[in-house]
């Protein structure tokens, strides 16, 4: 599993041998059955998770029980709860996976030793936080702004490795609408 991880940390941070395994040292290897938690709501998000394999989920349960989706991440990608891992309060979200998932977990203090011994992880690592604020506010921007079959074709053009493997109803949680109305922009956008 952590092979996965190397090519990935070669590839985008340029790591050397030396730092490889150091990174190797500190990390974790987790197996994640499809709907088992990695983080539930009241938790704190102690850990940076790199997904080798499968799809998780970040999202929180809304008063009436209804799911309202921030985040799906799948192979390639990391996923935590930003909020409570930078503050170290609970968290109001949950992480679960919606496919069976391989991941490699680094708990906060190693990760912040790692990036102050690696200059190229810091480097990287500030890229990507940076790039996913950046997604963030261009995500807020849409949903204040786009029309729901804008948020949908946007969706599907930037995941569409995503779009495929998530079930319907959570896409239209993602993108803030019911589940009639992406069954009916669906149907509309088949049909132009």
């Amino acid at each position: 599993m952590f092979e996965a991880f190397e090519k990935y940390l070669r590839d985008n941070a340029h790591l050397s041998i030396e730092e490889i395994n150091a990174v190797r040292a500190v990390s974790t290897e987790r197996k994640i059955k499809k709907r088992q938690y990695l983080l539930h709501e009241g938790g704190v998000c102690h850990y940076n998770c790199f997904i080798v394999k499968g799809c998780l989920r970040l999202y929180a349960v809304g008063d009436d029980g209804s799911e309202h989706i921030l985040r799906f991440a799948a192979e390639n990608w990391w996923m935590s709860d930003r909020e409570s891992y930078n503050s170290g309060n609970p968290s109001k979200y949950n992480i679960d996976a919606l496919e069976d998932c391989q991941v490699i977990l680094i708990d906060k203090p190693d990760f912040t030793r790692l990036l102050e011994a690696i200059p190229n992880l810091k480097k990287f690592i500030e890229g990507l936080l940076a790039r996913s604020y950046d997604a963030i506010q261009n995500r807020v921007m849409g949903v204040i702004s786009y029309t729901a079959e804008e948020r949908y074709q946007n969706f599907i053009t930037r995941f569409p490795n995503i779009f495929y493997r998530v079930p319907l109803h959570m896409i239209a949680s993602y993108l803030g609408v019911s589940r009639e109305t992406l069954s009916r922009i669906r149907s509309q956008s088949v049909h132009k």
